[in-house]
This record gives C-alpha cells, sequence and structure tokens, in this order.
C-alpha cells in the first residue's frame, strides 16, 4: 500500500534541475480559431502513454474530429512504429525549417471516420531537448493554428525534461498517466506538481487543466482507489485535487494491438480498454 507520505519524497530524474518555471511564452490571440492542445504526459515509462495516444487519435477520428497526433518522445518517439507507417519526414523536417507541418504529417488510415494525421519524432534524436523555449512556442503555435485540425494530441516523454514541461503546461487539459506502482505515483505526482507551477507563470495565475488516467487497473474500483491515493497526495502537499479523467482496465489485448500495429479500438473495438478509453474521452467533452 502507497503511503501519501511518501509520494513527494522521489521524483523523476533530474528534478533538481527544474525548480525554475518553464520561460514565459506568448500565447495565441483568443479572437484567432485555435486547436484544442490535449497533452499526454506521465512521470514514469511503461505506462502505456503512447497507446493511449494512438487510442485517442482513432476513437477521436471516429467521432468525427480532425486530429493531429504529435510525437514528442525525445528518447523512444514510436508513434510511427504502433501504426506500422514508413514517414517520408518527421519533426527535424520542420524544426530545421525544410518543410513546413503540413508537409510534414503522415496521414494514417483510408477509410472515413478513421482517418487522422501523424507528426513522427526521430527516435533517440533527442530533437525538443536542444530547442528554446521561444522555438518550441512557435512549433506549438504552428500546430494550434493548423486550421484543419480540431484536436492536436501531443504523446509527450516520460519524465519532467524542461521541453516536455513547456508544451504541456501550454496545453489545454494534460492528462497524467499512471499505474498503481509506487514508482509511477510518486513520479506523476512530481509531474503534477510541476505542470501546476508552469502553468501559472505562462497563464498569468491561472491553474492547470490537469486531469489523471490510471491506466492498467485490475477493476474500475481498483483504478478508482489508486486515483485516491494520488489526489490525496495532491490536495495536502499541493492544495489541489486532480480529477479523475478515467481508469482503464488491464487487458491482454492491448499487447495483441500493438504487435499487428493497428489502433486497439480498431482491432478490438468492443475490448475492456477500448470501452474505458471511450469513457476517458467522454468525459473531456
Amino acid at each position: 500500500m502507497v503511503s501519501i507520505n511518501t509520494l513527494p519524497s522521489r521524483a523523476p530524474a533530474a528534478a533538481h534541475a527544474v525548480e525554475r518555471p518553464a520561460a514565459t511564452t506568448v500565447r495565441t490571440p483568443a479572437s484567432e480559431p485555435t486547436s484544442r492542445v490535449i497533452a499526454i504526459a506521465s512521470g514514469k515509462g511503461g505506462v502505456g502513454k503512447t497507446w493511449f495516444s494512438v487510442s485517442a487519435a482513432c476513437l477521436l477520428a471516429r467521432a468525427g474530429q480532425r486530429v493531429l497526433l504529435f510525437d514528442g518522445d525525445l528518447g523512444l518517439a514510436n508513434v510511427d512504429i504502433q501504426l506500422g507507417l514508413l514517414p517520408e519526414r518527421d519533426l527535424s523536417s520542420v524544426i530545421g525549417r525544410d518543410v513546413p507541418l503540413e508537409e510534414a504529417v503522415t496521414r494514417y488510415g483510408t477509410e472515413p471516420g478513421q482517418r487522422f494525421d501523424v507528426l513522427a519524432g526521430r527516435s533517440g534524436a533527442g530533437t525538443l531537448a536542444g530547442m528554446d523555449a521561444r522555438s518550441l512556442e512557435r512549433l506549438l503555435d504552428g500546430m494550434r493554428r493548423a486550421s484543419q485540425y480540431d484536436t492536436v494530441l501531443l504523446d509527450l516523454g516520460a519524465g519532467i525534461d524542461p521541453a516536455m514541461r513547456r508544451l504541456a503546461a501550454s496545453a489545454d487539459i494534460s492528462l497524467v498517466l499512471a499505474t498503481d506502482e509506487p514508482t509511477s505515483l510518486t513520479d506523476a505526482y512530481a509531474v503534477l506538481k510541476l505542470l501546476d507551477r508552469d502553468h501559472r507563470h505562462l497563464r498569468r495565475g491561472a491553474a492547470a487543466d490537469a486531469r489523471i488516467v490510471i491506466n492498467q487497473a485490475s477493476t474500475l474500483g481498483s483504478g478508482e482507489k489508486t486515483h485516491a491515493i494520488l489526489a490525496r497526495a495532491c490536495r495536502t502537499f499541493l492544495g489541489k485535487e486532480p480529477p479523475l479523467a478515467g481508469v482503464i482496465r488491464r487487458d491482454e489485448r492491448v499487447k495483441d494491438a500493438i504487435r499487428h500495429q493497428v489502433p486497439l479500438p480498431v482491432r478490438h473495438p468492443g475490448s475492456l480498454a477500448a470501452r474505458d478509453m471511450q469513457r476517458v474521452l467522454t468525459t473531456l467533452g
């Protein structure tokens, strides 16, 4: 059993380097139509973040939304692998200004209600890590202003790298994934703490819209209990309690979908995890 007294005692690697708020950025004027940006983050790797992002893109597209899925994992960019894509261009092409964003995306799916675009990363390249705050904001602003998308999903790398923090803090909604493992909960707490601090800095005191997703739960009830542990720690030490966006139950068909490089809602639409994913997205509105 994880105690709330132990959660704040550990943070992801390099926590000593992230006490400063992310740099101030320039916001898009409110009068301009923009895409909704949803960041998907975690404090620890291996909690199913990329699978979640791929499934979310698929389900949002099925609901009639125009979706861009951005692979922002610095070290293990693998959205394209999970989807069986071979992109000709990736994030580095946009950052290097070789091509505009719309020419760097790769289309996934051919059937109506199943298509969405992917801006692939480059595994091990650390492309985002070398960008300053203003360059990161320009990148995000370009995605936000892309009129062909209703929603931009940011599949961010695990941990609290400064680049990841800037992107997450600039999003409209941040979903922080965690499992019931003590290390996952502790690291998720650290992400929530820094995310709230950065968001208040960027948005002039406004609190972050951060929500928790418990993944790989044995039951819905156990997932809710896991959320309660994390939420209690946040309430005790941060003075706020991030709401539960949803619980996703452990489902072996997730592994099957990943092996076959097909989104779970396509390969196993009636599976437990696919149904749970749909409920999570419904809560986002």
